[in-house]
């Protein structure tokens, strides 16, 4: 089964600001949430475009793995989805999308597809796994917020 999760974000930033601090690797360390013990294994700087792959490792319910993503659509100042290559889940593809509602304001819109392993199993664990990435999500939007305030 894949579940999905939305997010919108508005910002009082102008587009180029906001699609910058995404497009600089590094910052996603600053919006994660401490108890992941989250870090990027690739060695900066990344250039992010089509292709680029990205390497991390973290903690999740405790548990240390690591995770590879692929930048599989790279759309300067507009969107850009990142997928599993390996990891935790049976897919997952996060499509980042930033929209300008006036020169000085910034929409950012996620949205998440993702499935669990070992089907049909994966929904046994959903009622554990969904809370933990809502809550990892709205610490995002947050620091993200605060960040770029």
């Amino acid at each position: 089964m894949t579940y999905q999760i939305s997010t919108d974000l508005t910002l009082l930033r102008p587009l180029d600001e906001v699609f910058e601090f995404f497009a600089d690797a590094s910052n996603l360390e600053a919006i994660t949430p401490p108890e992941l013990k989250f870090r990027i294994v690739t060695p900066m700087p990344i250039e992010m475009r089509s292709g680029a792959l990205i390497e991390y490792r973290l903690s999740l319910f405790g548990i240390p793995f690591s995770w590879l993503t692929e930048i599989s659509v790279w759309e300067e100042g507009r969107r850009f989805v990142d997928r599993q290559i390996s990891g935790p889940f049976r897919v997952w593809h996060h499509e980042h999308r930033f929209q300008a509602i006036d020169e000085r304001t910034t929409r950012i819109t996620d949205s998440i597809h993702y499935s669990l392993p070992l089907p049909p199993f994966g929904g046994l664990v959903h009622p554990i796994v969904r809370p933990q990435l809502n809550r990892i999500f709205s610490y995002r939007s947050e620091r993200v917020r605060d960040l770029l305030a």
